[in-house]
């Protein structure tokens, strides 16, 4: 049974779940989503874990004044509470995957695995992309302009859910109406403020010794997909998941395959402690 949690940081109050006992770990979901990205993830993994997700500032059922804050200790306060202080493993999504780098980076002890998914990471190269995806983009970008929030939901799912690299309503019934109505609360939220984290991850990857699973779908961005290679092949532990037939959110294209690559990650991240830089 998932139990439902809050944790106060700042002005904020992020609201969380969690799920299964034992080792926790802790999942940060994407800009375009909210913790239910991750319930088959967490429901799967629970039988030997503790399965954590929250909502981060913006998003889902955290509610907060508009503040410049911290998004890593936002979660570091997450990991305080619900998971008691323990060492635990990161996965993160795109953006969510930022803040799990970051945090690895700043708070090694604190982290003994690390998955990131179709992640972005600060200091990465800049992106230019094809005439083809630049015009794909520009409805978006106009949509964006106008303010015109169904639309911009309705085009987010097209790039983001269905993929650039393939046909418009490729993920179709229940998928669909969650992505949507994830995206569709956090256009409507109000603004919770930009978070000042300023790490320079890109250049300090080789930091990270403990072990990590990167993973990507062949369906997204082609810089999306060249970037997550790189990151994996930059980390010390690094091992490379490419996912077939999916776009930028994977857990939820093939989640039973995602949530198999996961426990067997698990498995292989040592019990207990968080690295230590050498």
């Amino acid at each position: 049974m998932h139990s439902r949690f809050d944790v106060a940081n700042g002005h904020a109050v992020l609201a969380g779940e969690t799920v299964g006992r034992g080792d926790p770990v802790v999942f940060l979901h994407a800009s375009i989503c909210d913790r239910r990205m991750w319930r088959l993830q967490m429901a799967g993994i629970a039988a030997s874990c503790q399965a954590i997700a929250y909502d981060r500032r913006g998003f889902g059922d955290t509610r907060g004044q508009a503040e410049e804050h911290s998004a890593v200790a936002d979660l570091m306060a997450v990991i305080d509470v619900a998971a008691r202080g323990k060492p635990v493993i990161l996965v993160g999504c795109s953006q969510g995957a930022r803040i799990a780098l970051d945090a690895a980076l700043l708070h090694p002890a604190s982290v003994r695995g690390l998955v990131l998914i179709s992640p972005t990471v600060a200091g990465a190269p800049e992106a230019a992309l094809p005439p083809a995806l630049q015009a794909l983009m520009a409805p978006l970008k106009a949509a964006e302009a106008a303010r015109d929030i169904d639309q911009v939901n309705r085009l987010k799912a097209r790039v983001f859910l269905d993929g650039p690299l393939a046909a418009e309503g490729r993920v179709a019934g229940s998928v669909r109406e969650q992505f949507l109505d994830m995206h569709g609360r956090a256009l409507r939220a109000a603004p919770a403020g930009a978070s000042q984290d300023n790490v320079a991850a890109y250049s300090r990857l080789q930091e990270f010794t403990a072990p990590a699973l990167v993973m990507w779908g062949n369906l997204d961005f082609p810089h999306i997909q060249e970037r997550a290679r790189r990151v994996a092949q930059m980390l010390p532990q690094g091992e490379a998941y490419e996912s077939v037939h999916a776009a930028h959110l994977p857990s939820m294209d093939h989640p039973a395959a995602i949530t198999e690559r996961l426990l067997a990650f698990i498995g292989r991240c040592p019990p207990g402690a968080g690295h230590a830089f050498s």
